[in-house]
């Protein structure tokens, strides 16, 4: 892999957006919900998405000082030294190549499925606990896989500009497919206002009534999971888990490919010598 099939990667897999075609279910969902949003008071709406933002920023700053995110910033770099033994910090992984850094990325959305797959088939066992807990930990999952990746490609996520990119990063890619276009968009040209990893000059609001499919989704697969659960093949509710470890999944795969190829792209236009982006 070279910087320009990397680059053509990239750019075939932007064509999905050109090519996808919202189904009428998915056109009056967004009429539904947009309506039901603009019924709210406007002081209300503003305060639910604020209180949400923080909670996102809470789990942010959970996973910076947790200590299994510190074992994974040292496995990054121990997996970097493997391909250049001067790395002995996060900025020195960007002296890699794209290929070593999407080598080294890849391990970490390997893992990141696995424990997605793991925790919807736990959810999926109907107990009331781990499906009150299920929506917060997949988005603590999530956003620590897009945190891995960016730190990966030699970024560190809780210098200001970093996280709320990473945040922003989390926000587009766990929103449908029909509406991430525009903020892929929006992430490019963030990366044209960097000055310094340490300021943050663009707007600190993140959520908004069309990222609210999500969690309305995961409600619908809580739902699925308390009416299958009680369909057990073998002593085990087989049905149930399917749903959870299956949708858990999907979503996973959805961030990490969103978050990879953002960081690749990232990479490609801060690469000199790259003239094609």
């Amino acid at each position: 892999m070279s910087e320009q099939s990397v680059y053509d990667a990239i750019k075939h897999w932007e064509q999905q957006w050109i090519d996808y075609q919202p189904n009428d279910f998915e056109i009056a969902y967004d009429r539904w919900l947009q309506q039901g949003f603009h019924q709210m008071n406007p002081r209300k709406r503003k305060k639910l998405f604020r209180q949400m933002d923080q909670i996102l920023f809470h789990i942010h700053a959970y996973l910076q000082g947790a200590a299994f995110q510190n074992e994974a910033r040292e496995r990054i770099l121990v997996s970097g030294r493997i391909f250049d033994r001067s790395i002995v910090e996060i900025a020195h992984m960007k002296q890699l190549t794209v290929d070593q850094l999407t080598y080294i990325a890849q391990q970490h959305v390997a893992k990141g499925k696995v424990y997605s797959l793991a925790q919807g088939g736990l959810t999926g066992t109907g107990g009331y606990l781990l499906l009150g807990a299920d929506f917060p930990l997949m988005v603590v999952l999530n956003l620590r896989a897009v945190q891995l990746i960016g730190l990966t490609f030699g970024h560190e996520v809780n210098h200001p500009y970093e996280m709320m990119l990473s945040l922003k990063l989390f926000h587009v890619a766990t929103l449908p497919k029909r509406l991430q276009k525009q903020g892929w968009d929006a992430l490019k040209q963030e990366l044209t206002h960097y000055s310094s990893p340490f300021m943050y000059e663009g707007t600190d609001d993140l959520t908004d009534e069309k990222w609210f499919e999500q969690p309305m989704k995961q409600c619908l697969k809580s739902l699925s999971i308390f009416m299958f659960r009680k369909k057990w093949i073998q002593g085990l509710p087989v049905i149930s888990m399917a749903i959870g470890a299956t949708l858990n999944y999907r979503l996973t795969r959805q961030v990490t490919e969103f978050a990879l190829r953002f960081y690749q792209y990232r990479y490609l236009i801060e690469e000199e010598n790259f003239r094609y982006v």
